[in-house]
């Protein structure tokens, strides 16, 4: 039997998602299902207590909704045919009349410099309708590339919810600002949180993209700011283009110095704006951001990093002479934007490798593992530098060495006897992107790993401290 034909999101979904961060969507199983996958909620809640990382295989009817074309090809959309499923995932209940506390989801704490670029992202499924009164997820547009909050933290304006009939699902970008809002009628209400990585970096677009040329959405959610040059440099790098920015507008050298001193402006959007502004303005530009990534506002150096992470290829140099500096955020700064420029960045990738000895501060190979896969080339150097990773005495490090050799595909197959050492790592997390990048390198011997992995530590999902053994 062939599987259903995915709904790739259209230009105009696209488009949405890009502006405001996240995109309300609907699968369509029978009231039956979601009734059925409600009732084995409440019994196992019940009983048993969250399931945490084990929602999937405990209640198994939830593997539908993410086989679902409405699912899968909006994850594609986004992330690419070859998306990996985080092997963390939260089933979360919501019975407080308070609304929670506006927040952006860790990724392994606060620390690591968020992608603007949709590298990850979450969807948040509500198995039962879920009417405002419910108590759905909400989100402030726009506000996915944003640190700060930009609105008070009691602000409702502007809020959008996930309210919907059963099988309503929020698509959202990993880093935007959302919460819980109160649940009046106090009645139980789910929402299935599952996390989703891009495995690889787009070379052409993934939607169904009629209309290959930026465009802003037809309308926005109220209080958005608008970002023109970040949004277009985010659908040309989702559609396959790098640095697309650069050279795009001139400037004379006080319009120059001008937007420089925007990037200290405390209203975070405009000092966003700034960045992205210079990154179009040629040689001068990148100079201008090269001083700013070595300023002493960790804030403006982290957005100098933006700027020069669209800049081009003229701004390797400058990223890779930073690699040098003592102040560690800087270093991190200058590995972040390499890695966004991918292979326009490969003749730096040695000097990224010899940033792993172990007296190099964390925060800073925690950014270089990531990096490598991005880069990718020398290929073999990426390989060796992530399978050191994998020995870090850091556990973010050995995390994302998982992940970052999955980027790899089966180019990381001299990796499989680290990985294969990997799945008896202390933490569940090293374990399962371990197991996740033996999948994606897919060669025999990655196959013969992780079956006899698999087999060992298979589940059953029908074993609780009810039915230990029987029927």
């Amino acid at each position: 039997m062939s599987s259903p034909v995915q709904v790739l999101l259209t230009d105009e979904q696209m488009r949405k998602f890009i502006t405001e961060g996240f995109l309300i969507l609907k699968t369509d199983f029978p009231e039956e299902f979601h009734k059925r996958l409600t009732e084995q909620l409440n019994e196992v809640y019940e009983k048993e207590g969250n399931p945490g990382n084990n929602l999937l295989p405990r209640i198994r009817d939830l593997q539908k909704v993410f086989d679902h074309p409405v699912v899968t090809g909006a994850l594609t959309s986004v992330l690419g045919p070859n998306y990996m499923m985080h092997t963390h995932r939260h089933g979360h209940f919501n019975a407080s009349p308070k609304a929670g506390g506006w927040h952006k989801d860790s990724y392994w704490g606060y620390k690591r410099m968020r992608n603007h670029h949709p590298w990850w992202a979450m969807v948040m499924y509500f198995p039962q309708d879920t009417p405002v009164e419910l108590g759905p997820t909400g989100v402030m547009p726009g506000t996915q590339n944003y640190e700060s909050r930009t609105f008070e933290s009691d602000e409702s304006e502007g809020e959008q919810v996930a309210s919907g009939k059963a099988g309503t699902f929020a698509l959202i970008h990993y880093d935007i600002w959302h919460r819980s809002t109160p649940n009046i009628i106090g009645q139980p209400r789910y929402m299935l949180k599952f996390e989703f990585m891009r495995t690889e970096a787009p070379s052409a677009p993934s939607w169904d993209c009629i209309d290959p040329e930026w465009k802003q959405p037809a309308s926005f959610s109220t209080k958005i700011v608008e970002h023109e040059n970040m949004w277009k440099e985010t659908w040309n790098w989702l559609s396959g283009r790098i640095g697309s920015l650069a050279n795009t507008a001139q400037a004379d050298s006080e319009k120059v110095q001008e937007t420089a001193r925007q990037l200290e402006d405390a209203f975070e959007p405009t000092a966003l704006n700034a960045a992205y502004a210079l990154a179009c303005m040629g040689t001068a530009g990148v100079q201008a951001l090269q001083q700013a990534l070595r300023h002493d506002s960790v804030k403006v150096s982290r957005l100098a990093a933006y700027g020069l992470s669209a800049a081009g290829a003229e701004a390797v140099p400058m990223l890779e002479a930073a690699l040098s500096e003592k102040r560690p955020e800087t270093v991190v700064h200058a590995v972040f934007a390499l890695g966004e420029l991918r292979h326009l960045a490969s003749s730096v990738l040695p000097k990224l490798t010899a940033l792993l000895k172990p007296s190099t501060d964390v925060v800073v190979r925690q950014a270089v593992v990531e990096a490598l896969s991005m880069i990718a080339v020398p290929v073999d150097q990426a390989v060796d530098g992530l399978i050191r990773c994998l020995q870090d005495e850091d556990v973010q490090v050995r995390f994302m060495a998982g992940l970052s050799l999955a980027r790899l595909g089966a180019a990381a197959d001299a990796a499989v006897p680290a990985l294969e050492a990997a799945l008896e790592d202390d933490n569940r997390y090293v374990r399962g992107h371990a197991a996740e990048a033996l999948y994606y390198i897919g060669t025999n011997a990655a196959k013969d790993v992780l079956i006899r992995f698999l087999f060992n530590s298979r589940w059953c999902p029908s074993t609780t401290p009810q039915s230990t053994f029987y029927p």
